[in-house]
C-alpha cells in the first residue's frame, strides 16, 4: 500500500477559500478579480504562472546559507518511499537523495479534474517524459532528456549528437535544506517545483476559448502526496484565471468567437485538477523490436547516427508491453508481469461487466503466442487508497461532458528508450447512458446552419484539434470511435423504432449499446497494446457473410477490431445478423503476433519478416488513419474509409443510402403518441441526413480513386491501383441520383412543419450566451440541411486532388483508354445539377441553392483558379461554363416563374462576365 496523506481541512491551498469568498463579496461581481502574484519565496522557486515552453530565468539563490536539514523539516510528517516527502501545513519538500541527481525516472501528468467540455476532461492521460534532476548551484531542475537522437556511447559522432540536440527544463525549484549530515540528501521545495503550468493548460485554454487564461500560483495546492518504494505522486488543485472577460467587437469579426467555458460559475477562475508521478524506470530496458510499416503499430521514433553508411538514420521501435513467459520453454505460460487494467470506482454498476468483457477479449491473441492470463481485469475497491492516475495502474475510467457527446480514448506513455509501454488509461464519457434518450439539439447545430459533421469529419482532425493534442502528448492517438459507435447505435435505434421492431427504452436496445460499448473497449484498449487503427479491416467480409450469426460469432463482422466497424443494419426483408463486432478479427492476432511473440535474438529480424510478409493475404489487409484521410491529408482509397462495413464498400453506401430513405419516408408518416415531444422526428431527420452524408462520403472516394497497398516487392500486387472506370462510374451515379436529381429530397410539407427541437435546450442554450442562432430558433432550416449534405459532395469529387488523379490514372494502367475522363466527370454533375435547363421544369428552392454552389465553384475555377488547379481542369471548366451559358440563354426563352428567371438571369450574368474576365493563371 503506498504511503499516502492529506492536508488537514482547511488548509488545501489556503487562498481557494480567498477564492470562493471572493466569489460571495459584492467587489466580485463590481470588478474582476485579478490574478494575484505568487509570493516571493515561491515566485523566486518556479516559472509562476508561465508555460513550461515559455523563457524564464532561474531562479537566483538566497545570499543566506540553507537551514540545517532537521531545522527544516520539524513538525513535518513524513511520507516514505521512491523520494521521501515532508509535509507541513501548505508546504511540502522532496528528499533527493545524491545518486538521485542525473538519475532517470519517468514523469508523468494526467488530469483529476476538468470542465466537462472542450475536450478538458478530467481523468486523462497528459504529458509524459523520461527526466532527471540536475543541481546548479543552489538551483535544482526537472530535465526533460532528449532520447529521439542516438549513437553509440564513446564514438565521435556520439559527441557530434550530444552538441547537436538540446534537452528541455520543465520546472525549477530551489534548494531548501543543506545536506543530511548522514544522508548527504537535500530538501527541494516541492511547491515551487510542481505548483506551475507544468501541464501547458493556459495555451490549451486559449487555444480553446480564446481567452488568455494565466496559472495563478498563489491559489493552487497539494491535494495529497504518496509514496510508494517506486514512485512518488502529487495529486494538485490548479487555479487558471484571467482579469476580465474580452468584450465583443463592436464590429463583428469574419471568424467567428468561440463562446467561452458554458460550465462555470464565473468564467474567469476555473480550478483544475492534476495528477503528478515521478516513478522507477526498469532496472534493464526492455529490448526493442523494430516495427515493419505493413503491420499497424505505434512507434517510438529514433535517429541512430552511429552507422554512416545507412542512408537513413531514423528507425521505428513497436510500442509495446514487457512480455515474458514465467517458463520460456512451455508451449503456454503465465507472463512474468501481466498486463493488469484496473476498473475505476467511477465505472457505473451496469457497465463493469461488459466492460471487462472488452478487455478481457484481447487474451485470445496472446493465448495464440504462449500466453495464459496475459491481461487482467482488477475492480478499484470504493475505499481503495491509490490512485488510477498514477503511473503504475492501468485503467478504464468514465468522465462525464457536456459538449462531446460520446469520446473515448485510449492513450498510453512510453519508454523512449525502448518504446515499452509503461501506463495506459482509457477514458469513457458517459454518453453510453444516455445514448437512447439523448434529444436532437445535440445535431441541431449541423442541420440549422448547413455546416454537416456528422461523417464528413468524423476522424477528419483539424489542425487545432491535432496541435491540441500534440501539446497534450496524444498526437499519435487521436481516436473517434466512441463518437461514431454512438452514431452508429443512434441510427440503428432510430431506424428500429420506426419500423416497430424495437422500444428504444426497452431491454432489447440497451442489448445493442452494450453490444457496441463492448466493441469500443476492445478497441481502445488495442491502442493501450501498441495498435493503430487498421480502415481497411472492413472490407475483408461480404454483406452476405454478415448475414449469418454462426459466422460472424467466430469470425466477427470485420478483419480488425481496430476498425471504426459500422452496425450491421440489414435492410428490411433482408436477414439480420449480429449487429457489432463481438470478437477479435484476423488481423488483431496477426499484430499481437508481431509485436508481442518471444523471439530469439538471433532470429528475431528474421522471423518478423516472415510475420509480416503474409501481409498480401486477404484477411490480414490493413491501412491507417493517413491512408483513410488525417487532417489536411484526403484520403484516396475507396477501401479505406471510417465506418463502412463489407467486401464492396459502394454497396454499403448504396445500402446505408436505401435506410437513410427508408428512415424518412417513415418520419413522414409517423403519428405521435399523445403527450409525446416532437424533437424526436428532428433526431430522427438528423440521423438520417448523417447515414446519407456517410454513404456519400464513402461513394466520392470511388471517383478519382486509388487502391493504395502496403505491400514490398514479390506479392504479385502493385502498390497503386486505379480504381476501374465502370466503378467509378457507378459511384458517381449513385451521388447524383441521392443527391443532384430533381427528386433527390422531397418532403411532405406537414412533416417539415413538425421538425422542432426540445424547448428547454433552446432555452438554455440562448441563457448560455450561445451564438448558435439557429439552435435557438426553432424554426431549423432543412434546405440548409440538404444544401451542406450536397456542398460537401460537391467538394470532394470537384477538389484538384480528384481531378489530378482521373488525369494521372491513365499512366498507372495497361489500357489507358478505359480510363475515366474528367470531362465524364463534370459533364455528369453538371447535367445533374442543371437538369431543369433540359426538362423546362421549374426550379424550386432547394434547386436553386445546389445550382448556385455548383456555379460558384465554376466561376471560381475560371477567375480565381488555384495553384493546384490542374491546367487541363481549368480548360474543362471554361468548356462548361460556355455549355452552360448556352443552355441558360434557352431556358430564358421558355414561361418560368419570375423567382426561377431571375436566378436564371443572375446565373447568366455571373457566367458571362467569369467567361470575359482576364485569367489570373498561378505561376
Amino acid at each position: 500500500m503506498p504511503h499516502s496523506a492529506k492536508f488537514p481541512h482547511g488548509v488545501i491551498p489556503r487562498v481557494i477559500a480567498t477564492v470562493l469568498a471572493a466569489s460571495a463579496a459584492a467587489t466580485w461581481a463590481q470588478s474582476p478579480p485579478a490574478v494575484p502574484a505568487p509570493p516571493a519565496s515561491a515566485a523566486s522557486g518556479r516559472f509562476a504562472a508561465t508555460p513550461p515552453s515559455a523563457a524564464a530565468s532561474a531562479p537566483r539563490p538566497d545570499a543566506a546559507a540553507p537551514k540545517p536539514f532537521a531545522e527544516v523539516i520539524k513538525g513535518a510528517k513524513i511520507t516514505p518511499g521512491y523520494f521521501t516527502l515532508y509535509q507541513k501545513d501548505e508546504k511540502v519538500w522532496i528528499e533527493v537523495k545524491p545518486e538521485q541527481f542525473g538519475s532517470a525516472m519517468y514523469f508523468q501528468i494526467n488530469s483529476t479534474r476538468g470542465l466537462g467540455q472542450s475536450r478538458i476532461h478530467s481523468n486523462s492521460m497528459l504529458r509524459g517524459h523520461l527526466v532527471e534532476f540536475h543541481k546548479l548551484g543552489n538551483t535544482v531542475q526537472l530535465i526533460a532528456k532528449n532520447h529521439s537522437f542516438t549513437a553509440k556511447a564513446g564514438t565521435p559522432i556520439a559527441t557530434a549528437v550530444r552538441e547537436s540536440f538540446t534537452d528541455s527544463i520543465l520546472a525549477v525549484t530551489t534548494a531548501a535544506s543543506a545536506p543530511h549530515p548522514e544522508r548527504k540528501s537535500i530538501l527541494i521545495d516541492a511547491n515551487a517545483l510542481l505548483l506551475a503550468d507544468l501541464p501547458g493548460m493556459s495555451t490549451q485554454l486559449e487555444a480553446t476559448f480564446r481567452i488568455p487564461y494565466a496559472y495563478d500560483a498563489r491559489n493552487s495546492g497539494f491535494v495529497t502526496v504518496q509514496s510508494t518504494e517506486d514512485m512518488s505522486t502529487f495529486n494538485v488543485t490548479a487555479h487558471y484565471a484571467v482579469p476580465k472577460l474580452p468584450v465583443p467587437p463592436l464590429v463583428p469579426s469574419p471568424a467567428p468567437t468561440p463562446p467561452p467555458p458554458s460550465n462555470l460559475p464565473d468564467n474567469r477562475s476555473m480550478l483544475l485538477g492534476f495528477y503528478y508521478s515521478l516513478s522507477k524506470l526498469p532496472d534493464t530496458p526492455m529490448a526493442s523490436r523494430a516495427a515493419d510499416s505493413r503491420v499497424g503499430h505505434f512507434v517510438t521514433r529514433q535517429w541512430d547516427f552511429t552507422d554512416d553508411m545507412r542512408a537513413f538514420p531514423r528507425k521505428y521501435l513497436v510500442n509495446r508491453w514487457r512480455m515474458e513467459k514465467k517458463d520460456p520453454a512451455a508451449p503456454l505460460s503465465e507472463p512474468v508481469q501481466p498486463i493488469v487494467y484496473w476498473l475505476d470506482k467511477n465505472i457505473p454498476l451496469k457497465y463493469r461487466a461488459k466492460v471487462a468483457e472488452g478487455v478481457l477479449e484481447w487474451n485470445k491473441a496472446f493465448e495464440k503466442i504462449g500466453f495464459t492470463h496475459a491481461i487482467q481485469v482488477r475492480q478499484q475497491a470504493d475505499d481503495a487508497t491509490f490512485d488510477n492516475n498514477d503511473t503504475r495502474h492501468a485503467s478504464v475510467r468514465w468522465y462525464v461532458d457536456t459538449s462531446d457527446g460520446a469520446l473515448a480514448s485510449g492513450p498510453s506513455r512510453t519508454d523512449p528508450r525502448t518504446g515499452e509501454i509503461l501506463d495506459a488509461d482509457i477514458s469513457f464519457s458517459d454518453g453510453w447512458t444516455r445514448l437512447p434518450r439523448r434529444r436532437a439539439v445535440e445535431q441541431l447545430q449541423s442541420v440549422a446552419q448547413g455546416n454537416n459533421h456528422s461523417h464528413s469529419h468524423a476522424g477528419q482532425h483539424s489542425a487545432d484539434e491535432i496541435l491540441r493534442g500534440l501539446s497534450r502528448g496524444e498526437l499519435p492517438q487521436l481516436c473517434e470511435y466512441e463518437h461514431n459507435a454512438m452514431q452508429e447505435a443512434g441510427f440503428a435505434l432510430d431506424l428500429l423504432a420506426a419500423r416497430g421492431d424495437i422500444d428504444p427504452d426497452s431491454p432489447e436496445a440497451e442489448a445493442i449499446v452494450l453490444e457496441q460499448l463492448k466493441d469500443v473497449v476492445t478497441h481502445e484498449v488495442g491502442h493501450t497494446l501498441g495498435l493503430t487503427h487498421n480502415f481497411r479491416a472492413s472490407t475483408i467480409y461480404t454483406l452476405e457473410q454478415l448475414e449469418n450469426k454462426s459466422f460472424t460469432a467466430v469470425n466477427g463482422l470485420s478483419g480488425s477490431v481496430m476498425e471504426y466497424n459500422a452496425l450491421n443494419i440489414a435492410p428490411q426483408g433482408k436477414k439480420q445478423g449480429q449487429y457489432a463486432q463481438s470478437t477479435l478479427g484476423p488481423y488483431d492476432y496477426w499484430a499481437i503476433e508481431y509485436a508481442y511473440k518471444p523471439l530469439d535474438a538471433a532470429t528475431e529480424s528474421k522471423v518478423l519478416q516472415a510475420i509480416a510478409g503474409r501481409s498480401n493475404e486477404p484477411l490480414l489487409a490493413f491501412a491507417n488513419d493517413l491512408d483513410a484521410g488525417l487532417g489536411n491529408v484526403e484520403g484516396m482509397d475507396p477501401e479505406v474509409t471510417r465506418r463502412d462495413l463489407g467486401a464492396d464498400p459502394l454497396a454499403f453506401a448504396q445500402r446505408r443510402m436505401q435506410l437513410s430513405q427508408e428512415l424518412w419516408t417513415r418520419l413522414q408518416t409517423r403519428r405521435l403518441k399523445p403527450g409525446e415531444q416532437y424533437d424526436v422526428l428532428l433526431r430522427n431527420f438528423v440521423s438520417a441526413n448523417a447515414q446519407l452524408d456517410l454513404a456519400a462520403t464513402v461513394a466520392s472516394k470511388y471517383v478519382g480513386g486509388v487502391v493504395h497497398l502496403r505491400d514490398h516487392a514479390d506479392t504479385g500486387r502493385v502498390p497503386l491501383n486505379p480504381v476501374p472506370a465502370a466503378t467509378q462510374r457507378k459511384a458517381l451515379g449513385l451521388i447524383t441520383d441521392g443527391l443532384f436529381r430533381s427528386n433527390s429530397f422531397a418532403f411532405k410539407p406537414e412533416f417539415v412543419a413538425r421538425l422542432v427541437p426540445n424547448q428547454f435546450d433552446r432555452w438554455f442554450a440562448g441563457l448560455g450566451g450561445s451564438s448558435l442562432a439557429a439552435t435557438v430558433n426553432p424554426d431549423a432550416s432543412i434546405s440548409g440541411a440538404v444544401l451542406a449534405l450536397q456542398r460537401a459532395s460537391l467538394d470532394r469529387l470537384l477538389a484538384d486532388s480528384v481531378a489530378a488523379r482521373i488525369l494521372d490514372a491513365p499512366s498507372k494502367m495497361a489500357q489507358p483508354q478505359k480510363a475515366l475522363q474528367l470531362s465524364e466527370l463534370y459533364d455528369t454533375l453538371q447535367n445533374a445539377i442543371w437538369s431543369e435547363l433540359q426538362s423546362g421544369s421549374d426550379i424550386d428552392a432547394m434547386r436553386r441553392n445546389l445550382q448556385r454552389e455548383h456555379l460558384r465553384r465554376v466561376v471560381n475555377a475560371l477567375i480565381r483558379p488555384a495553384a493546384t488547379t490542374p491546367a487541363d481542369a481549368k480548360s474543362l471548366m471554361r468548356a462548361n461554363a460556355q455549355q452552360l451559358q448556352q443552355h441558360i440563354r434557352a431556358a430564358l426563352g421558355k414561361p418560368a416563374t419570375k423567382v426561377t428567371r431571375a436566378h436564371l438571369l443572375e446565373s447568366l450574368d455571373l457566367l458571362t462576365e467569369a467567361l470575359k474576365a482576364p485569367l489570373q493563371r498561378a505561376v
